[in-house]
């Protein structure tokens, strides 16, 4: 196994009104600690925002947009990569990787200018796209945490970004470099920071003290997250060995269920509501519906669906009062990936869109707010009772298969070159 050796370099640049970054200029304002809240609704912290289901209930922005597109307020060049944004406090966080070396950037949200960055060697790993980290930072209270594409995982000062610790995946868990990388998002449940990453593993978010791991599986590409049955806390993963429940106390295996795909690209994070438990793959498999249930022997995966109506490649659906909005189908046929609305707890199809491509998307103020694979971005009634398409804009070129994120009255979105844009959203009469 090769071993990728952190440089530990930290670039420290000056903005606003001459202070230095290292003291946690944002905007020509100090942000100190005391003021950090990352679970405020103005945040979004991690991949998929606060409450970790790609909804977000800002409104006050109106769809009646210009002709010639939305203005944009600023641009900036990350790297190569898939790196969604992180924001809290006005500050901005996404990865890139340039000539050998990936980095964590910070950036001032509302201007664009560079707080501070760090950079380290990593590999690309271009396995039939352009490579590049995949994994989106997550916030929390003072810190960043941040996941290489080949397995350097940080705890950063989100302020000044120095290093509070790390580890090396590869060698910390005995695993090898996997086939599409290290890109889960780091999840937080209360001082633990939790990771799918050929096992499944928990440190302790303040040292890096490993406090369990699971048994070595095949690698999947989603993040985890947390459900509660019976008063126990639980981890729900998919990997691609299938669907796995494990315990947040310990690791140990509560429930598991085979779910493969022929090109092991397990990619999505499962969607947990109440006991019920969605997942989804492209590659011809499709999706399925389960439902933790407790046994006098213990607990058991029992399935309630499984279609091939919603395979998502590597985007996840969007669980939306009661109905999932998706794109269904693989990157390299985007041509005839539709855009679908299915009923969660039946997978009864409601709509279908196509023309958007492998695209991805989040829900703000009970619309859709849509990146095509080719970067347009469309804003669409989130109801099942029909596509209608409320307004567009040009935003990126390339290949663009980032979620992008709306905030305070402005949409982020990059391309997998690393082009990253903030454009402007025309506030409601």
């Amino acid at each position: 196994m090769q071993k990728w050796i952190l440089c530990g370099t930290l670039i420290l640049l000056t903005v606003g009104c001459g202070a230095a970054a290292s003291e946690g200029v944002s905007g020509g304002s100090v942000v100190t600690p005391s003021q950090s809240d990352s679970s405020g609704t103005r945040n979004w912290p991690n991949w998929m925002g606060p409450n970790l289901n790609g909804v977000s209930t800002e409104s006050g922005w109106s769809t009646d947009w210009p002709e010639e597109g939305l203005p944009v307020a600023w641009t900036h060049q990350l790297g190569t990569g898939f790196s969604s944004v992180s924001i809290a406090d006005g500050l901005l966080y996404s990865m890139g990787h340039t000539r050998g070396r990936e980095t964590v950037w910070c950036l001032d949200a509302e201007s664009g200018e560079v707080v501070w960055k760090r950079f380290y060697d990593a590999e690309l790993n271009p396995n039939l796209y352009e490579g590049g980290p995949g994994s989106t930072p997550t916030i929390d209270n003072e810190s960043v945490y941040s996941l290489s594409v080949d397995g350097q995982l940080m705890c950063l000062n989100r302020f000044d970004g120095s290093v509070v610790w790390e580890k090396k995946l590869q060698t910390d868990l005995d695993v090898g470099m996997h086939e599409w990388g290290f890109n889960g998002s780091p999840f937080i449940l209360g001082e633990q920071l939790i990771l799918e990453a050929g096992r499944v593993v928990s440190f302790d978010k303040r040292t890096g003290d490993k406090l369990w791991q699971s048994g070595v599986h095949r690698a999947g590409y989603g993040s985890v997250r947390a459900m509660t049955i019976e008063g126990r806390s639980m981890i729900v993963s998919l990997d691609c060995d299938g669907l796995r429940v494990s315990s947040a106390e310990d690791g140990s295996e509560i429930a598991f269920t085979s779910w493969q795909s022929p090109f092991r690209t397990n990619s999505t994070t499962p969607i947990v509501n109440g006991d019920r438990i969605f997942i989804s793959t492209g590659c011809q498999v499709g999706c399925g519906l389960f439902q933790l249930a407790s046994e006098d022997s213990g607990f058991t995966l029992r399935p309630e669906y499984t279609s091939r109506e919603m395979r998502n490649h590597f985007n996840n659906c969007i669980l939306h009062q009661g109905y999932l909005y998706g794109f269904d189908g693989n990157s390299n046929l985007g041509r005839v990936v539709t855009l679908k609305c299915i009923d969660f707890a039946t997978g009864e199809v409601q709509w279908s869109k196509t023309g958007l491509g492998c695209g991805s998307l989040m829900i703000a103020d009970q619309k859709l707010v849509i990146l095509s694979d080719k970067g347009q971005l469309v804003v669409a009634d989130a109801s099942p009772d029909g596509f209608r398409e409320l307004c567009r804009s040009p935003f990126l070129d390339g290949r663009c298969w980032t979620v992008p994120v709306l905030l305070n009255g402005r949409i982020y979105g990059r391309n997998a070159r690393g082009r990253l844009v903030c454009v402007r959203l025309p506030s409601a009469s």
